[in-house]
Formats: structure tokens, sequence, C-alpha cells
């Protein structure tokens, strides 16, 4: 084999590769050698088959297998040798007759073109500074908590006999929707419980029940908001025949240890310690994301290299695709932005290149510092993830099974934490106390540019900055769900 590099400018590389005939006609005798003994032909004994008859009938078929091994070994080689790590796949070109190379009369050559991983220097973590903001949990905090949870936990019984429905009640009611005078899809249900003020359905439905009696028959006038999730429903005027067949008032739990039994706690001061615990977690992960971000910053900060435009490209399509999806679910358009398209792509594009080298930087202090995934802790991650679906664990783990490539969304996230957090133990890091509202307001960094803001406001983990991804450009994704039952808030 033969390699010649053509080209070298900036990042960008092109070889060219040349196999010999001679080395291919090689592979392609030994593997009709291995085919004797498959072969069944009458007259001829097992492995007996004449390697002419062989090469008339499978010699085309087993040369196109034996060109493309040899070009992903030899493209291999070609890297290795040189010590080229490539931004992404190597774009082949096969160069000269093909169908000569397959009937074995010509070498086979070929370029590969390519960007190259750039030689990163890493800085020194030990001088960065950063401020981790800590709020710990009060006792005020677990008395609301276990108070929701209780409310979330009272029974209703039937008020007397034409009482009048209050907020807080629960109705069982009937209903039909209607647009101008036809009922339409989804708008109706018997039997419905509704709690009155809990905001399910839309707005000023539930204000209209209230002071209604059980045995009543109501008419609700509506309008539906005009971001509502069914199209054919947003902004348009509705009324609802209601029928409410029950009104029940609430029966308050009482919060003691029999209450925690229900939560699987044995007494009320285990519950109360679990929310707590609960609730510190959460704060502490913000924590966490907010720390991490200022990280990236300062990380972004010690390193200025050129990144492979091929990288940023893949990226930027990424959180492209994000802006296009949030301004589709808010029923916008790019014309609907305050500043023009240009200039929109431009910001993006920064934003590109900063989360490639942020995701180089990562990837190479991970390496250089020996830093990996255990399989221990890809299924600990598995395993978190078949929880967020009960009764369907064992689907979740069946699927993991079956496609072991789709591991590879849970080590990319994974290492970078591990790398996260390596970095935090060298950085000077003080830790400050804040409030509530501190902890949870958003910086700038928090979201994209562009992108109306008032879909994130309570998306405090959702690191929109981050560093997601590794060599291989593997990048975090973020799911979600709507209600789309057309009597519900959205």
């Amino acid at each position: 084999m033969q390699v010649t590099e053509t080209s070298a400018d900036g990042l960008k590389r092109e070889l060219k590769v040349v196999v010999p005939a001679s080395d291919l006609a090689d592979r392609q005798a030994k593997k009709l050698d291995e085919l004797k003994s498959q072969i069944r032909l009458k007259g001829f004994r097992p492995g007996k088959v004449p390697v002419s008859y062989l090469q008339k009938t499978y010699g085309t078929q087993v040369m196109t297998e034996v060109i493309q091994d040899v070009i992903g070994e030899s493209s291999l080689k070609a890297l290795q040798d040189l010590s080229l790590r490539p931004a992404l796949q190597p774009k082949v070109d096969l160069d000269g007759d093909i169908e000569a190379v397959v009937a074995g009369k010509a070498d086979l050559a070929y370029g590969m073109s390519f960007e190259i991983i750039p030689d990163i220097t890493l800085g020194d973590f030990k001088s960065i500074s950063a401020e981790r903001p800590v709020l710990k949990v009060e006792d005020k905090e677990i008395d609301e908590a276990v108070e929701r949870l209780a409310t979330q936990q009272r029974s209703f019984e039937p008020r007397e006999e034409g009482a009048a429905a209050e907020t807080g009640d629960q109705l069982t009611i009937d209903f039909l929707g209607k647009l101008d005078g036809v009922p339409f899809e989804g708008g109706a249900a018997e039997d419905a419980d509704l709690e009155l003020g809990s905001g399910r359905f839309i707005p000023g439905f539930e204000e209209q029940l209230v002071g209604s009696k059980a045995g009543d028959d109501v008419v609700v006038n509506v309008t539906f908001p005009a971001e509502y999730g069914a199209a054919q429903l947003a902004g348009k005027d509705a009324v609802f025949d209601v029928k409410v067949k029950a009104v029940k008032k609430p029966v308050e739990a009482v919060i003691d240890d029999k209450f925690a039994e229900n939560f699987g706690f044995d007494a009320l001061d285990k519950l109360r310690d679990a929310v707590r615990a609960q609730i510190q977690g959460e704060y502490d992960q913000v924590s966490r994301q907010k720390l991490k971000r200022k990280l990236l910053d300062a990380l972004d900060d010690l390193h200025a290299f050129e990144v492979p435009p091929s990288m940023v490209e893949q990226e930027f399509k990424q959180i492209w695709s994000q802006l296009e999806q949030e301004l589709e679910h808010q029923k916008k358009t790019l014309a609907d932005l305050e500043e023009p398209e240009e200039t929109v792509r431009a910001d993006y594009n920064r934003i590109a290149e900063r989360r490639v080298r942020l995701g180089l930087v990562l990837a190479e202090a991970g390496e250089k510092n020996q830093i990996t995934v255990t399989n221990e802790e890809i299924n600990r991650a598995v395993m978190e993830r078949a929880r967020q679906f009960p009764g369907q664990e064992r689907m979740v783990f069946d699927y993991y099974q079956k496609n072991p490539q789709a591991l590879n969304e849970f080590r990319a996230p994974i290492f970078e934490d591990k790398v996260i957090d390596f970095i935090v133990e060298l950085a000077q890091v003080a830790d400050k106390e804040v409030s509530r509202e501190e902890l949870f307001a958003e910086d700038e960094s928090d979201v994209l540019p562009h992108i109306p803001p008032h879909d994130h406001a309570h998306d405090h983990d959702h690191d929109h900055d981050h560093a997601g991804h590794d060599h291989e450009g593997h990048t975090h994704e973020h799911d979600g769900e709507t209600c789309t039952d057309p009597t519900h808030n959205h």
C-alpha cells in the first residue's frame, strides 16, 4: 500500500492511497478458497469445486467485497501511520476505472478528504476561579411540600343536597363542546371529574361552574387561547353544554404517621427527610449546572484554536433545528424574530463554534487524564432511564440490549460530567449562599439568543450551552411532551 499526502491546508487534509492489484488478487483467491467447502456442485466432492468455476461464478462478487474491506482497513491504517485524527468520517473518492479494478487488471486507487482534530494545548485548570451557588432547604419548604402531598391525597365527599359548588370542590360532569353550533372532535366527555380551581381546563371554563348544583345544566362560553396546541381550535370561540351530575367537597388529609404510610414510610419524620433530600437534590442539580456554565465560560476564555468547520456545521444544524422546532411550537416563523435571519445565523454559528471548541477541550482533558466511562456507569444510566417508564422497564432494557449503539447517548454526557468534576477539583471554587430566587434566576447563557424565553423560564436544568459532544460529535438531546386534549389548558 502506498499513501501520499496530496494536500495540507489548515485542518484540511487529502490523501491518495494505492493498493496493488496483486494484493487484491491474493485476498480474492483466499476468499474463493474459503468458498470451496461451502459450494455444492453436482459431480464434485465437497471442497473439490474447480477454482476456475468459482472465479467465473463468484469472482466479481468476491472482488467487490474485497475492495470494500481493503478500503476500510487501508484508510484506517493510513490515518494511523500518519498520526492523523479525522474530525468526522473521511470522504472517499475512487480513482480510475473501477471495473478494471474489479476485473483484477488495475490497482485500487482512491482519495481521502477530511478535516483533522487540531493539536490542543490545555490551559491551567488551577487558574480558574468560580463561585458555586449554594441553597439549603428550609423547614418551611418541607412543610409546604408535605401540605401539597396532603392536598393531592385528599378525598372528596358529597355536599348536602342542593349545595352550590365552591372553588376546590370536585364536580362530576358531562360536557359537549361546539364551534358555531357544531360539535368538534375531542370536545365531549361523560362522568368527567373536575376540581374547580385546578386550572386543568381552558381559561374561563371552571370559573363558570362555581355556584352550580347537582342536576344543573350550564352553558359555558370560552375562547381557546391563541397559542392553543390544536390549530383548528386556537383562538376560536366555543360553547360547552355541561351537565353537573355531582358536587363533592374536599376532605383534607391528616398529616401524621399514618399519612406517611401512604408513601411507604413508617413515620412522618422519615417522609419529611425524604422530601428534604429530594428538594435538596434539585437545588444541588441547579447549582451544579450554574457552576458548569461558569467553568465552560472560563474554559472558553482559556483556549483559542481553529476548530474543524465540518464539526461546526454539524453542531450548527443541531441548534438551528432546535430554533425551528421552538418557533413551530409557538406557531411562529423566522420572520417573527427581532433580527434578520443572517444575523441570527451568524450568532448561532458562533455558538456552534464555541460548543465544538469546548467539546474538544473536554475530550482532550479526559484523554490526557485517562478519564473513562465504565460499563457500570452506563448500566446505572440505563436503569435511571428505565425508571422513567413505570411498567415498561423490561421493554427499555430489551431495547438497549438489542441496540448497543444506542448506549452512546449515555456515554457522552457521563464522560462530560466526569471531566467537569475533574476540573472542579482543580479549579478554585468558592461556595456562595444564595436565595431561591437567585438560584433559579436565568443567566444570559441559559437560553439561546433569539428564541422567545418564556418556554424556558422553568427549564433550569437544561444547559443550553453545553459542550455535549465527544470526538465523534455526539450531542445531548432533550425530549418533551404536550397535552392534546382540547378541553385542557396547555
